[in-house]
This record gives C-alpha cells, sequence and structure tokens, in this order.
C-alpha cells in the first residue's frame, strides 16, 4: 500500500513539475519572433506614392539585437540605396520596406529565418538571432517603365535565349559530325580522270 502510494505521489508530482516548467518556458520573456512584424513610428501626413518591388529607395538604419546592441547603422555614412526585389539586404528588411512611404519611420523585427539563419553572422551576429531594424525612408523613386520591362521581361527573353542557343550549338555539332568528308578514293578518281 506505501509503493503504490508513494508511486501516485511520484506520478502527481512529476505531472505538477511538468506543468510548472511549462508555464516558466511559455510565461517568459520572449526573445524570437516566427513572423516579421513592422511597426509604423512616423509618417507623413499624406502618403500618395507607396513603395512596390523595383523601386529605388534611399534609406537611414540602425540595425539591433534583441537585446539592445547595435550590429549596423548608416546614421554616419551616406543613405544606404535599396532597390526592392535586387537582395541588397537581408530578405526580411526587404519585405518590411515594400509598403512605405517616403519620409516614414518603421521598426521591423525580424526573425532568424529572414535574417542571417542559424548560421548568424559571426562574430556581431550570433545563430538564430532575432533583429530589429529601425529605418527611415528618405526618398522613394519610382521604377521607370524601361526598368519594369528591363526587370521583367529581360530574364524571360535570357531564359528563352538559352535553349535556343543550345539547341543551334547541337544542330551545328551534328551537322558537322555527319558532313560527308572527302575520301581517298574520290581523291584517285580525280586523278585518273585528269590522266
Amino acid at each position: 500500500m506505501a509503493s503504490s502510494l508513494l508511486q501516485k505521489f511520484t506520478m502527481k508530482s512529476s505531472v505538477l513539475l511538468l506543468l510548472l516548467l511549462l508555464t516558466a518556458f511559455t510565461c517568459g520573456e520572449d526573445n524570437t519572433a516566427e513572423e516579421l512584424q513592422v511597426e509604423i513610428l512616423e509618417g507623413p501626413e499624406t502618403c500618395s506614392l507607396l513603395s512596390a518591388m523595383g523601386d529605388t529607395l534611399q534609406i537611414h538604419y540602425t540595425g539591433k539585437l534583441m537585446d539592445g546592441k547595435v550590429i549596423d547603422s548608416s546614421l554616419s555614412r551616406d543613405p544606404l540605396v535599396v532597390e526592392l526585389g535586387k537582395r541588397t539586404v537581408i530578405h526580411g528588411l526587404e519585405q518590411s520596406l515594400v509598403g512605405v512611404c517616403e519620409g516614414q519611420k518603421i521598426k521591423a523585427t525580424i526573425p532568424p529565418h529572414l535574417a542571417y539563419g542559424k548560421k548568424g553572422y559571426p562574430p556581431t551576429i550570433p545563430g538564430d538571432a532575432v533583429l530589429e531594424f529601425e529605418v527611415e525612408v528618405i526618398s522613394l523613386t519610382q521604377q521607370t517603365p524601361w526598368q519594369k520591362m528591363i526587370n521583367d521581361v529581360f530574364p524571360m527573353v535570357c531564359l528563352a535565349l538559352v535553349p535556343t542557343l543550345l539547341g543551334l550549338v547541337g544542330l551545328y555539332l551534328y551537322q558537322k559530325a555527319n558532313a560527308k568528308k572527302p575520301g581517298k578514293k574520290k581523291s584517285k578518281d580525280k586523278k585518273m580522270k585528269k590522266k
């Protein structure tokens, strides 16, 4: 009887301990972000032009780890020029810049999979680090129709040209391999006719 009572007590205390541990882990401060979070800090009175893929932005930014340590800043340099869609910045920052206005300030909390991932960027950024960027959009330039054509149509044309060029090279090599070469017999026949 004492052993069954001890077993029940041990089982109940194990379940209680497990619940306490789960509560402690889930109620503690969470420094991980699963999704990109964008908060507007300041904005112009009116916004007639929103950024889209292909547009060019000039931005000032300050990037931090979640503990507040600054990892990079453009405030002491010229503004960074970012052409959306060209992957000149980390993916999460680029995503947060779509749909912003000139003169707007945002704060983007970027999860690891949209930043530097499991490897990080040693020694400055540890692996699986959530980053926080405060960004001010200095200027916004929409892409021209010519740029849009170059960005959208040109890659497809190049993609179509590759198989065409490979086909032409293959045809040339096939014809060259199957071309009739003058043999010795024909040379002898020509010499006999001359005599």
